[in-house]
């Protein structure tokens, strides 16, 4: 893989508000091959990950690894067999996943003061291809709605790229 492989890339809502995220104990949801925990933790984050799939969550270690940082990941089923430790997270981080059974969870899962940072599509993206299914589309200002409860500190809905529609909130649980 080169270097300049865009799936390795951290996401850049993520790194463009880096500077307002709290340090310490951070959950990346739906981690996938680890390129947002991988990032956090060069940044001096201490990050756990969380996925489904046994070969994303070895491609983190493995990544992780091979650039020094500690990662500590694990395999799960996110639907079934797993409790976001409440309390717990200064940050918690989801990109590209959306089950909303989850939310309640992620919010319980943050210390007063811990913020969420997610990202995922939009019903505009079905325009463009997968995801299509509505199950996995947020609706206009819904993830806006879900994080109601919190200080909102950033948030945009739209097109974020060429042919990729997203919501992204950063919020702090009050």
């Amino acid at each position: 893989m080169t270097h300049h492989d865009h799936s390795l890339e951290p996401a850049r809502f993520l790194t463009e508000n880096l500077d307002i995220l709290p340090k310490g104990r951070t959950l990346d949801v739906a981690m996938g091959r680890g390129r947002n925990a991988v990032y956090l933790a060069k940044m001096g984050f201490e990050v756990e990950g969380i996925d489904i799939s046994p070969e994303a969550v070895h491609a983190a270690l493995e990544r992780a690894r091979s650039v020094g940082v500690s990662l500590n990941a694990r395999i799960a089923d996110l639907e079934n067999d797993y409790l976001i430790e409440r309390g717990a997270y200064h940050l918690i981080l989801c990109f590209n996943y959306l089950q909303r059974s989850l939310i309640p969870q992620i919010k319980e899962g943050l210390r007063v003061g811990g913020m969420v940072v997610y990202e995922t599509f939009i019903v505009d993206q079905a325009r463009f291809g997968k995801p299509t299914n509505p199950d996995y589309l947020l609706k206009h200002n819904e993830l806006l709605e879900m994080f109601r409860d919190f200080r909102c500190l950033r948030y945009r809905e739209g097109l974020a790229e060429k042919e990729r529609a997203v919501a992204s909130i950063i919020a702090e649980k009050q």
